[in-house]
């Protein structure tokens, strides 16, 4: 009877860790699922739309934060450096701004004319993606890699390892793991610790 209540207890832990693992949102080698969210043009975007992509650059950022505003003119670069090679940015604020008012539409509207961004800044308005891709920060970056049977997570995590300063950063985390899937390898980390303000959400 009592080896029977172990098992039960066991099976229960289990069961119970598992759906906090899936709960977290996905890990490296998991299949990232599409969305369709409104740019700051007011159009709709998804990973579909983006046909001849290799991959996909998905950042979780904001305006208010100081370390997203660290990273913009960063990202900038990024996706102008890597998308005409296949692998767009697409930014997306995940920020309820009822919580945090800077990360308005409107707001996000004024940024990126501001500052110029060559890639579309999403908005995440009924926080749904987010926590399917398990972003806790940001900035927080997904970067996927198109196969035959979906869009595979292949790194997680931060852009480099100084978000201080962009000359002073010798650890550049995407970009190498970007230049691994151009070369047809396995990124090398494929995770680190996204460093950045955590996400603004609703309150129930």
């Amino acid at each position: 009877m009592k080896q029977m209540k172990n098992i039960v207890i066991l099976t229960i832990a289990i069961f119970a860790f598992s759906f906090t693992v899936s709960a977290q949102g996905y890990a490296v080698g998991d299949m990232a699922s599409d969305f369709k969210l409104k740019n700051v043009d007011g159009k709709m975007v998804s990973l579909s739309d983006y046909k001849d992509a290799k991959g996909y650059i998905v950042i979780f950022t904001c305006n208010h934060c100081p370390y997203s505003v660290a990273y913009e003119d960063r990202i900038n670069d990024i996706n102008k450096k890597y998308a005409p090679l296949g692998y767009p940015v697409l930014a997306i604020n995940p920020n309820d701004p009822a919580v945090s008012p800077g990360d308005s539409f409107d707001a996000m509207v004024v940024r990126a004319k501001e500052k110029d961004f060559t890639f579309p800044y999403l908005f995440d308005d009924k926080q749904s993606v987010f926590p399917k891709y398990g972003a806790t920060r940001t900035p927080h970056v997904y970067l996927l890699d198109k196969t035959d049977a979906g869009n595979k997570v292949a790194y997680i995590g931060a852009i480099d390892n100084n978000h201080q300063d962009a000359a002073a950063a010798d650890q550049k985390f995407l970009e190498d793991a970007i230049e691994a899937l151009r070369n047809n390898k396995q990124p090398e980390p494929n995770f680190t610790k996204a460093i950045g303000c955590t996400i603004k959400v609703a309150k129930k």
